[in-house]
């Protein structure tokens, strides 16, 4: 890992650990909360977690949980989801990119009082859980594909693989629908191959994507929607001197090495350290003010597109949790000041 990463990874480590909150005037008015993840390992569910202890840190007198399996492992997460209900009796956020199998679970922690928000992907019908906070992920994926569109020039002709981590989860299959869409409107040349499943674990991911690299090296561009998408398509196209464009969602470190160095033409940053603060922060806010009442409907978090023109402004962002709260603080002003201004049907959630 680069130098300059290595204090960020070991804080995030750290912060999935330990307690927040200050000392308050007594027990009795401190509450317990708690956040789970889909992978504890991966940065993305890092970026929710410090955001999420952030706002637990900063609304004060929280005592603060954050769990996760260190892979991707829906059942595992169910198990230990349900340990943290045990805990975390004033409210839990919860990320999964399992919906179906926390139904249940997520169910039976409203019917015993406990507030529950939605991160990242929308709840099912059946949870009981009415609060979702996430990305707009269709959009994203456009956004994507626009970028791309931009560096192959006019009219472009020829293949474009498209690779999802976990078909089924709804948050990437919609990235990956979005980018299918733009490129059949807006380049009727290219061909849009897949979506090929790519998988969460770096070390499956990476052999995956070698395996389509293989299989189309004439291809126009690699295109993945999750976070080991991205450095193992950087990887791999140094390593066989690849013409081809690369890119991925996320703000892992060796992505950004990757975007700083060219292997890779963007990221896709849907801004999950925002995403952790905000859920958090309304969470508080609603036992607090709103006797645990939660708003419903989809809270729609912003995201944005990472490149050469701002790679050293987020590296610096990444440093630390402190610095990634200065630099996102105007926007938690602005998305908390109205909130309901940034509210949408939860039906629409995409």
């Amino acid at each position: 890992m680069h130098p300059r990463f290595r204090t960020v990874a070991a804080a995030l480590v750290l912060l999935t650990a330990v307690g927040c909150g200050d000392s308050g005037p007594g027990e009795s008015d401190r509450l317990d909360m708690g956040i789970a993840v889909a992978n504890i390992s991966l940065n993305f569910a890092h970026e929710m977690v410090l955001g999420a202890q952030s706002a637990a840190e900063h609304a004060g007198d929280v005592d603060f949980k954050a769990v996760g399996p260190p892979n991707t492992d829906g059942p595992a997460e169910v198990q230990l989801f349900q340990n943290l209900t045990t805990r975390a009796k004033d409210g839990i956020v919860l990320e999964n990119l399992d919906p179906p199998i926390f139904t249940r679970p997520a169910a039976r922690a409203v019917d015993r009082g406990i507030p529950v928000v939605a991160l990242d992907t929308a709840p099912t019908d059946g949870s009981k859980v009415t609060f979702y906070v996430g990305n707009d992920n269709y959009a994203l994926g456009e956004l994507m594909a626009k970028e791309a569109l931009k560096r192959l020039g006019d009219d472009p002709e020829g293949e474009i693989v498209i690779g999802v981590p976990n078909p089924g989860t709804p948050v990437l299959d919609s990235r990956a629908q979005g980018i299918a869409d733009t490129f059949r409107k807006q380049a009727p040349g290219v061909e849009v191959l897949g979506p090929f499943q790519t998988y969460s674990d770096p070390g499956q991911n990476y052999g995956s994507w070698s395996a389509q690299v293989n299989a189309h090296p004439d291809a126009l561009a690699f295109l993945g929607v999750g976070d080991a998408d991205s450095y193992n398509l950087a990887r791999i196209k140094k390593a066989k001197d690849g013409k081809w464009l690369t890119a991925g969602f996320d703000v892992d470190p060796k992505t950004l090495e990757a975007v700083e160095d060219g292997s890779n033409f963007v990221t896709i940053d849907p801004q999950h350290f925002l995403k952790g603060y905000l859920s958090t922060a309304m969470l508080i806010e609603s036992v607090r003010e709103k006797d645990g009442e939660l708003p419903d409907g989809w809270f729609l978090s912003p995201g944005g597109v990472v490149d050469s023109t701002d790679i050293d402004d987020i590296i610096a962002r990444q440093k630390s949790a402190k610095a990634a709260y200065d630099w996102y603080r105007p926007a938690i002003d602005e998305l908390l000041g109205d909130q309901a201004g940034n509210m949408r049907p939860l039906k629409d959630a995409r």
